[in-house]
């Protein structure tokens, strides 16, 4: 028997707050790519592993948030904790690598081409182990062709988030490169849910249960707090996150003293020796 599946059951809702949860991560990681490439070889890599957090946290969120719409009629749906929280670490991981390739050799070339690569392919495997971890009375299959496609969708779209994150060129390209991260998550999320079917195991009366947002709002606590987090940093704090660079203190400039005045304009010449001469004009000489 085939369940009647329905993945809106809360209309626009999961999809839209999803979505934004989504860019919320690609925001604050993204930006701390950037900034790796302008700080410091010994600070790049804490940028980037904070960046790696942000990316998957987002990720993650933005699934399960868009799971809290999905049922299906005919039976109660459950997660499996461990592999739910499995599919964070996995996203946190897979996505670090593909940033700090990028991180470290610039997004372009064959950098960019892994890591984007690497990074979608993060995004696909979050959300297939997410899936592996729900529990029906039934099993899921999944058409194949939809498959290949959600994750060259995953894998296009990180790859162009990653390169126009990797540009430095302002806030702008931030927030393009955010939203296009946020296309990455959300479109192969709901292309691998179009791949989906469910094959009850009964033919008997629905089962009832928790629904799906009860089951995953505690879930969803901790990244959520620092994804938010992370919006209060980028709102109140964007230095930190907007890829400006570091301007060392005067003392440690080469070339320019530690307390050096700059004279706000040079004299003309001439001005300066007109006034040397009526000085000397009024200054009594003695005969």
């Amino acid at each position: 028997m085939q369940g009647t599946v329905d993945g809106f059951s809360y209309g626009i809702v999961t999809p839209l707050v999803a979505y934004l949860m989504a860019c919320l991560g690609g925001a604050l990681g993204l930006r701390c790519t950037t900034r790796s490439m302008l700080v410091a070889r010994s600070r790049r890599p804490a940028w980037l592993a904070l960046g790696s957090v942000a990316i998957g946290s987002g990720i993650w969120t933005m699934h399960f948030i868009a799971m809290m719409g999905f049922t299906v009629d005919e039976t109660a749906i459950h997660y499996d904790k461990p592999i739910t929280f499995a599919s964070l670490a996995l996203a946190i991981v897979m996505v670090g690598i593909g940033i700090f390739i990028v991180g470290s050799r610039g997004a372009r070339g064959t950098a960019l081409f892994t890591g984007g690569t690497i990074t979608g392919l993060g995004v696909a495997s979050m959300h297939y182990l997410g899936m592996a971890g729900m529990r029906l009375d039934g099993r899921l299959e999944y058409n194949t062709l939809t498959v290949a496609a959600s994750v060259v969708i995953a894998m296009l779209a990180a790859t162009a988030a990653l390169w126009a994150a990797g540009q430095v060129r302002g806030v702008l390209w931030s927030v393009g490169a955010s939203l296009i991260m946020g296309l990455a998550a959300s479109g192969m999320h709901y292309t691998g849910m179009a791949a989906l079917s469910v094959h009850l195991h009964h033919t008997g009366p629905a089962t009832t249960g928790d629904s799906p947002a009860s089951l995953l709002a505690p879930m969803l606590i901790g990244p959520l707090a620092f994804l938010l987090l992370a919006g209060a940093v980028m709102i109140f704090g964007p230095r930190t996150v907007l890829g400006q660079p570091e301007e060392p203190p005067a003392e440690e400039k080469p070339g320019v003293p530690a307390h050096a005045t700059v004279p706000r304009r040079l004299r003309h010449p001439a001005h300066t020796a007109r006034r040397t001469v009526q000085r000397a004009a009024r200054t009594p000489q003695n005969h």
